[in-house]
């Protein structure tokens, strides 16, 4: 699906990493051919922002399933797929599959699986998943126990200028927790894991990393020892990233007290300091990204005990309201926020993505940020409802969204 006639998108608020600034933005052939105080070309087909932001279209960084109106709904133009599927992405030509699957409505970018089936154990042909179109390497759901094949990975990964998208729990002490240990796991009777597990996990793959020079980006930071490890390996010049989802940012482990499954997650939800160190981290600069972690569970999966239920949450759609509390709450400004959720996940990808500006796809969002509504998992657009918001007031809407100029 190419684009056909130019579009000029008039009367915006430009979101641009200098800053918001009133203006228009040209779209031609698939890429943003002009920006700023331009108008209209002969023949252009024209839509007036009526002072709505316009931004680059959001980038998920590490989803667990392809969910095309929930993406839609949230702004999404493109999605980096976990290997975590049936049959794992531990294959060239699954991976070529998968790079293809979402056209021409959305750009899918795969993570090949590290290892093979995600054992943990074998590599798995890596170099040849990348000429198939994968954009990095997962470990998926779980962690690489072994410090062997992890150095490994990172080596081969270096060698392939692959980013490495990492797990960050010790599997040895998290076994089958489904909480964080402490005072409300404690009092539910449900089986935990101490928090240090995540910053032991970190701790290892940031000096593998060192050792190393690889890329790595561990997706989901959620402790305030893990993240201090980051922040420190930053500033040492180790190349690490760091994610987060906003379930971490926004809930404590106080939403599990009535046993709602929606709130069995992945790592599981921590204490109220815990998260307080999320929001200073995506402040100061410690984390990079802000990803939904879109992982749709239908009854089958959530309709059991707390602990027996399948941790994961359909987060697609709400990921951009969430995400702009925190510009309400002034933790980051509107640059900040589109660098979170599509610059710096195309800088990871190494796509000319997620940014306002000329010669890059022509993947844009216009964007009410007051517009009001009400989370409600009965009416959500994803294929499962299982949101940990669910009833939450909240705002912000995407109001048209374009894929290379196309609008979706």
């Amino acid at each position: 699906m190419k684009q056909g006639r130019a579009l000029t998108i008039t009367g915006g608020r430009l979101v641009t990493p200098d800053g918001v600034r009133t203006g228009a933005v040209r779209l031609g052939e698939g890429r943003i051919a002009a920006l700023g105080e331009i108008g209209p070309q002969e023949g252009d087909q024209t839509l007036d922002a009526n002072g709505m932001l316009v931004a680059p279209a959001l980038i998920d960084f590490g989803v667990f399933a392809i969910d095309k109106p929930a993406f839609r709904f949230g702004g999404i133009a493109r999605a980096a797929l976990m290997p975590d599927q049936t049959p794992p992405l531990d294959l060239p030509s699954r991976v070529s599959f998968i790079a293809k699957s979402g056209k021409p409505d959305l750009w899918v970018h795969p993570f090949a699986a590290a290892t093979r089936g995600l054992g943990g154990a074998e590599l798995a042909e890596i170099a040849l998943m990348k000429e198939a179109g994968a954009r990095g390497v997962a470990t998926g759901r779980g962690w690489i126990a072994d410090s062997g094949v992890m150095l490994r990975l990172l080596q081969y990964a270096a060698m392939l200028d692959l980013v490495v998208v990492a797990h960050a729990e010790d599997g040895g002490l998290i076994g089958s927790a489904a909480a964080t240990a402490g005072e409300i796991a404690t009092r539910l009777g449900l089986p935990s894991a101490p928090a240090e597990a995540e910053a032991l996990a970190v701790a290892r793959d940031i000096a593998l990393a060192e050792m190393t020079g690889a890329r790595l980006h561990l997706r989901q930071v959620t402790t305030r020892a893990a993240l201090d490890l980051v922040r420190a390996a930053k500033r040492r010049g180790v190349s690490v990233t760091a994610g987060v989802t906003p379930a971490h940012f926004m809930l404590s482990d106080l939403a599990t007290v009535d046993f709602r499954t929606f709130a069995r997650l992945s790592p599981p939800l921590r204490r109220d300091d815990d998260r307080r160190a999320v929001i200073e981290a995506i402040g100061d600069g410690t984390i990079d990204v802000i990803a939904s972690g879109h992982d749709p569970r239908g009854a089958e999966d959530k309709r059991l005990p707390f602990a027996d239920a399948e941790p994961g949450m359909a987060g697609a759609e709400t990921l951009l309201a969430m995400t702009l509390t925190l510009v309400r709450d002034g933790v980051i400004d509107w640059p900040r926020a589109f660098d979170l959720l599509a610059a710096a996940p195309a800088r990871l990808l190494g796509v000319e993505a997620g940014v306002l500006r000329e010669d890059h796809e022509a993947d844009v969002a216009v964007i009410d940020p007051e517009k009001p509504w009400v989370v409600d998992s009965r009416k959500m657009e994803a294929t499962a409802g299982n949101t940990p918001f669910d009833g939450q007031p909240t705002q912000g809407r995407v109001l048209t969204l374009f894929k290379g100029g196309v609008p979706l």
